[in-house]
């Protein structure tokens, strides 16, 4: 009886080479070798990208799963949804975004233009340098999600500044109970000029630091202290 090579397949009496490694098999022992860290990280890239350029709602587990080049129970593995995904991505873009403002007015002493520039400086910078994250932030949250839209970060940055503002509006004499109010002016002021240049890139992201700074300023400098409107109801408008 003739010798068989052990690496052979043996079929009737003809010596068949083994078939080469299949590409799905070599691309499943790859998969094995990115840490579950590794592997959420990467889930969570794919997924950051495609929220961004599509927004939630037209983003699918399958075409994430299919991204990052695994199966879709590893995403539900990992994640438990999609939504579970895009909250991780949600909460991490709002704790960025409020560290770098939360950085950016630490030690701010000069009054309320340099907290005003330091403020514009810290979102804008944020917005250049964590784009996708920021489209994601703008964008509506879905149904289920209660927190981590876009509304309630605003809520939460002007909290950084409303303290501050109050500090200010007492050393001039205006009522400090008006602080919260005009934080969230401020903050949507530079949110939504931040929404706008970050499709449009012009100009320089200081120089449109530095209008906005100067409409709030100007605006700031010439405060009635008790404002009202020039211009009556309308008729049809009073109650």
């Amino acid at each position: 009886m003739s010798d068989v090579n052990e690496d052979a397949t043996v079929v009737g009496d003809t010596d068949v080479a083994p078939a080469p490694e299949a590409p799905a098999r070599r691309e499943r022992t790859e998969r094995v070798r990115m840490s579950g860290r590794e592997r959420r990280e990467q889930l969570i890239d794919v997924g950051r990208k495609l929220f961004a350029s599509k927004g939630f709602e037209a983003v699918t587990i399958e075409e994430i799963a299919s991204k990052a080049g695994v199966s879709k129970p590893v995403v539900y593995e990992h994640f438990g949804s999609k939504d579970g995904l895009y909250a991780v991505i949600v909460d991490r873009e709002m704790n960025a975004l409020l560290g770098m403002v939360s950085d950016g007015l630490v030690g701010t002493q000069g009054g309320a233009r340099e907290l005003l520039e330091q403020a514009g400086r810290a979102l804008f910078d944020y917005i250049e340098t964590h784009n996708e994250g920021f489209r994601i932030l703008v964008r509506d949250s879905p149904v289920a999600q209660n927190t981590g839209n876009f509304a309630s970060l605003l809520r939460d940055v002007a909290s950084q500044v409303e303290a501050r503002l109050a500090r200010e509006f007492d050393r001039k004499g205006f009522p400090p109970k008006f602080a919260p109010m005009y934080a969230h002016m401020l903050v949507g002021m530079w949110a939504l000029t931040g929404q706008w240049w970050l499709d449009v890139r012009k100009p320089k992201k200081d120089e449109v630091v530095a209008h906005v700074v100067n409409l709030a300023w100007n605006g700031l400098s010439a405060l009635e202290k008790k404002p009202t409107l020039t211009t009556p109801r309308k008729a049809a408008d009073k109650g």
